[in-house]
């Protein structure tokens, strides 16, 4: 603590302001005196305090991960497997709108085009990504040696999912996307793998106004999200799952439900074949 008030700041809201800037603007178009106006430091001391600025940016990733990109973890230390991935989307929604900073993914949108200077930046993001679908994979695992989940779970292929979900509703939220729309594709989301959706779409994550949207989008009688649920298969109309089981793909009232691993349908066989009905639809 004596270091950080020699230097006349705080460290910790320095981290801050710079992920802030980092995050709005990237790696390569936030220079030194942008975050040295932005902490309110000379530039001596942010070389004092943090090294040069590619240290900076480890340093703002790593405060990024135990602030703002939290929810993955909180959700993931859920006691139960299908409550970790409902708290996932869910609190993922609720992080990409939240006022609290810019809206979306910092790991997503700093990695999506850079330049020569910032391909170590980018490496750092991707690299913090595959971390995070590391993470979430093992936390599947777990679920299924547990029993927790079906026997015949795929985890790599539930991840893959769970992580285009993610990564998906962080960049649409800068096309426009507001909180109650990423909260339908979570919940549609949940509903494809057999998950009933909680009754309120509640998250861990602070209840905060849903960010502005940067864009701004023609209304339509029907969200993606209802227009989604129209591919459901309809009572009359089940896709049949995996022989040998009693689980079916049913109307989109009566989801099958993943809470019971004895339903043995999480194998995606029975996702696959809805998908590929949905896709014939279309």
């Amino acid at each position: 603590m004596s270091g950080q008030q020699s230097r006349g700041f705080n460290q910790s809201e320095a981290l801050d302001r710079a992920l802030e800037l980092f995050w709005r603007d990237g790696y390569e178009g936030t220079s030194i005196t942008d975050l040295t106006e932005a902490i309110g430091i000379s530039r001596p001391s942010l070389y004092a305090a943090f090294g040069d600025k590619e240290q900076l940016f480890r340093a703002v990733l790593a405060h990024y991960a135990t602030g703002p990109g939290a929810y993955i973890q909180h959700a993931l230390d859920k006691p139960r497997a299908a409550d970790a991935i409902r708290a996932l989307l869910l609190n993922a929604a609720a992080s990409f709108t939240s006022l609290d900073h810019p809206p979306g993914c910092f790991v997503v949108q700093g990695a999506l085009a850079t330049g020569r200077e910032g391909a170590t930046a980018r490496d750092l993001l991707v690299g913090e990504r595959l971390s995070r679908q590391a993470t979430v994979h093992a936390r599947l695992k777990r679920g299924v040696n547990e029993g927790d989940l079906p026997a015949e779970t795929d985890p790599v292929v539930i991840t893959e999912y769970l992580m285009t979900l993610l990564n998906g509703m962080a960049v649409q939220v800068l096309g426009g996307a507001d909180r109650p729309m990423l909260i339908a594709v979570a919940e549609n989301g949940l509903r494809a793998l057999g998950l009933k959706p909680p009754v309120r779409a509640a998250s861990d994550a602070p209840e905060k106004a849903s960010a502005a949207s940067p864009g701004k989008r023609t209304k339509v009688e029907k969200s993606p999200g209802q227009l989604a649920m129209n591919l459901w298969p309809t009572r009359g109309d089940e896709v049949q799952s995996p022989k040998g089981s009693d689980a079916r793909w049913t109307s989109r009232n009566e989801p099958t439900n993943l809470d019971r691993p004895v339903q043995q349908n999480l194998g995606f066989q029975g996702f696959r074949r809805h998908t590929s009905r949905c896709v014939q639809q279309v």
